[in-house]
């Protein structure tokens, strides 16, 4: 048994360590951090002809300044559908529908929010170092396996080796996306 298998299983760890990664940086956009963000709207669905679907597939959202989000439907009718959906989705945020569009304003975080989505920003990279953590461990449970079915103890310690130098830069990937996050929540 060569190591062209055990280098299979190294890259599939990898590649479920990198969906890890995707993962947190999509929780943490969702974070707002004191200003205008299209993403704070982005786990928002609407009842549109009966099939739930994503605002952004409804509606044109932009932000026209530091402290306004604009919410702008493609069928007017779907104003008070979309308020209420915001409304609904408890984010903190209350729209104003004009008639013509919805416009919400990002109020300044205040100290004591600000630590809580610090802390959110915490347990979120805990979860991803978890799911790092558990994608080392099935990798390296598959390479002990293929040890038993015949591949040599250097090789398999090699592999395990590179494993954890794998899983090294991506706990490092994990500390500076929530360091970057931290600090842009706690920017005033």
């Amino acid at each position: 048994m060569d190591i062209s298998i055990a280098n299979e299983q190294i890259a599939a760890g990898q590649a479920r360590m990198e969906k890890s990664i995707e993962h947190l940086e999509a929780q943490l956009l969702v974070l707002r951090a004191g200003k205008a963000n299209v993403h704070v709207l982005d786990s928002i669905t609407v009842d549109y002809y009966g099939a739930p679907t994503p605002l952004a597939q409804v509606a044109s959202v932009t932000v026209p300044d530091a402290r306004t989000i604009l919410v702008q439907p493609w069928e007017k009718k779907l104003l008070p559908v979309i308020e209420k959906a915001i409304l609904v989705a408890n984010i903190g945020f209350t729209p104003q529908n004009n008639g013509e569009q919805i416009r919400i304003n990002v109020p300044p975080l205040t100290e004591e929010r600000r630590k809580d989505l610090v802390k959110q920003v915490k347990n979120e990279g805990e979860q991803a170092r978890m799911s790092l953590r558990s994608a080392r461990h099935e990798t390296i449970e598959a390479i002990r396996k293929l040890k038993k079915d015949g591949l040599s103890e250097d090789l398999a310690k090699d592999a395990e080796a590179e494993m954890q130098k794998i899983i090294d830069s991506y706990v490092k990937k994990v500390d500076e996306a929530l360091s970057r996050k931290e600090a842009e929540i706690m920017k005033v």
